[in-house]
């Protein structure tokens, strides 16, 4: 699956909905009830983002935030049904990257997600060499060769198996692919990536029909295979 999202929340239909709808867009979530509970979540799953409720039990969110932050650089969106600014201004100076108010549609809360996730990956440094398997990837020059044997690519082409390689192992739903081409993503267009990675694999793979490099993982997305890994088949 994708990045894992933790969910922080007192409230267990929350929790519910938000792990649910955040699961079929391709995350892996795990969740908590309270701020203390979720320190010793995000510990064991070292979660790639945390929603988080602010006015919980035991451990509320500002004090998560204070605790959590102090170590880890993991971005927070807050949830919070307060309307008055200045509990949203107090999440964001201690640290939590975007905030949602209750009520809120899950459409929404997904696209803040996904734009976060972006952000603090067009933050993290680049390599301008990728190298995976026997192949290597020169985002600079836009050159890619598998071998010896330098590959013709077109730019979403070039722009998907730059992604794959960017997290070896990772699974990359077909949304997420998409919006790493475009930008954004319509869920009608999600299947326009299993025609690019079909037209990736007849160049780069010994045999495109038993795949080497770029695994389907059913149900999923795709991913680059680790080396260790065996292929799965198309």
């Amino acid at each position: 699956m994708g990045h894992t999202i933790l969910v922080v929340d007192d409230a267990p239909n929350i929790r519910t909905l938000v792990a649910s709808y955040l699961e079929q867009e391709g995350f892996r979530v795990v969740t908590a009830a309270n701020g203390r509970q979720a320190l010793q979540v995000a510990a064991a799953t070292r979660p790639a983002l945390i929603i988080l409720d602010l006015m919980m039990p035991e451990m509320g969110g500002y004090e998560f935030i204070r605790q959590y932050t102090r170590e880890h650089p993991t971005p927070i969106i807050i949830l919070t049904a307060r309307v008055d600014e200045s509990d949203k201004v107090l999440g964001l100076e201690l640290g939590a990257d975007d905030y949602v108010t209750k009520p809120f549609s899950m459409r929404e809360l997904t696209a803040r997600v996904r734009a976060v996730l972006r952000r603090v990956e067009r933050e993290t440094p680049a390599e301008m060499v990728l190298r995976a398997a026997d192949i290597v990837l020169d985002r600079e020059k836009r050159k890619v060769t598998v071998g010896e044997r330098e590959v013709d690519l077109t730019p979403s082409e070039f722009g998907l198996l730059e992604a794959l390689m960017l997290r070896p192992g990772r699974v990359y739903s077909r949304l997420e692919l998409l919006e790493h081409l475009q930008g954004n993503a319509y869920e009608g267009y999600e299947r326009t990536i299993d025609v690019h990675v079909r037209n990736l694999r007849a160049k780069i793979e010994p045999d495109p029909r038993k795949p080497r490099y770029i695994e389907t993982v059913y149900g999923a997305g795709y991913r680059f295979a680790l080396p260790a890994e065996p292929s799965s088949s198309s």
